[in-house]
């Protein structure tokens, strides 16, 4: 199995972006979920912020995918539907689905769409989260509409999925979207969270592959607790996953290739394991979001180590939590 042309051996070792850590402000505990985009010239991540009561959805821009800049709030709690007022987490915008392309992104029926995930209750992942979807036609990417009601609910899906729906990934192929997500069989104690798919011809109706999950954990393997945040790419006529996987010690980053999107086989290893003691990632590297820019392979994560008086931000009080990249090639002059 040769993922040569896929891996990202070279890391930054420094934060891309932090928490601002302001009291009130909804990043002050962490960042998290990056998703990397080109929009109008430049580049966004739309990511995550946790404040302590729960988590809301930003963008951030950059001109050179290091220096990022954090530009607004585009999901907001006290907003939307009774379901996702609490909690929201944006994880995908609809884009180009071809590694080596520009990440720009796609309108369908002249709009851009996202999928989110909300818990229903404040805290951390506080109870089975649901999928939504939103819309905009606002090219500053800024006003977003959210459909009423989720597309996808734990309840409706299988024993694995039962606890709660996790991190999407919506891509179009021919004339079906694929929409991609990881789940939890419970959602209390210790759980397991594996990757499976659903299916729409017009993104409100979804159905379920009856053969989920398609990227289930390995018994006693560096993912034998998590298979988790799908961020799936075409190559050519080869379909590349990226996703993290647990073992509950440590979670890092992996890969898995398809030619159907519906069979997929694991690389063995990780791709990107977790730092030495004290490094930017040294207790998770995780949450992947890849896009190629002049050549380049640029994959951005979720990093966390031991939190350091001095940090800006602190979550669950011993936690720094933020998001970093590493690279194809080493641009980074290490």
């Amino acid at each position: 199995m040769d993922i040569s042309q896929y891996v990202t051996p070279y890391k930054y070792g420094k934060p891309v972006l932090v928490g601002s850590g302001a009291p009130g402000s909804f990043d002050e505990h962490a960042v998290d979920c990056p998703f990397v985009f080109q929009h109008q010239g430049q580049f966004y991540m739309m990511y995550v912020g946790f404040d302590g009561i729960g988590y809301q959805t930003a963008l951030a821009t950059s001109r050179d995918l290091l220096h990022w800049e954090h530009l607004a709030v585009i999901l907001r709690r006290n907003e939307g539907g009774g379901w996702d007022s609490k909690n929201i987490a944006g994880t995908w915008i609809m884009k180009e689905n071809r590694l080596a392309a520009p990440p720009v992104l796609q309108k369908w029926n002249g709009k851009y769409w996202l999928v989110y995930h909300a818990y229903p209750e404040f805290g951390y992942e506080e109870g089975s989260a649901k999928i939504g979807l939103a819309w905009t036609e606002d090219e500053n990417l800024l006003e977003w509409h959210r459909m009423a009601d989720p597309i996808l609910v734990p309840e409706d899906g299988a024993d694995w999925e039962k606890g709660g729906l996790y991190k999407e990934c919506l891509i179009q192929h021919e004339d079906t979207f694929y929409l991609f997500y990881n789940a939890k069989n419970k959602n209390k104690g210790r759980w397991t969270e594996q990757t499976g798919v659903a299916f729409s011809k017009d993104l409100l109706q979804w159905e379920r592959y009856a053969n989920n999950p398609v990227l289930p954990v390995t018994p006693d393997g560096w993912d034998s607790g998590f298979a988790s945040d799908p961020c799936v790419l075409r190559n050519n006529d080869e379909w590349v996953m990226y996703y993290f996987g647990f073992n509950f010690k440590h979670a890092q980053e992996g890969l898995a290739l398809s030619k159907d999107l519906l069979n997929w086989e694991k690389y063995p290893d990780p791709i990107i394991r977790v730092g030495e003691e004290g490094s930017i990632d040294s207790i998770f590297a995780h949450k992947p979001s890849v896009i190629t820019h002049e050549g380049v392979l640029y994959h951005f994560y979720c990093s966390c180590r031991l939190f350091r008086e001095g940090d800006p931000t602190k979550n669950y009080g011993k936690e720094f939590r933020t998001i970093t990249v590493a690279a194809s090639h080493d641009i980074f002059g290490s």
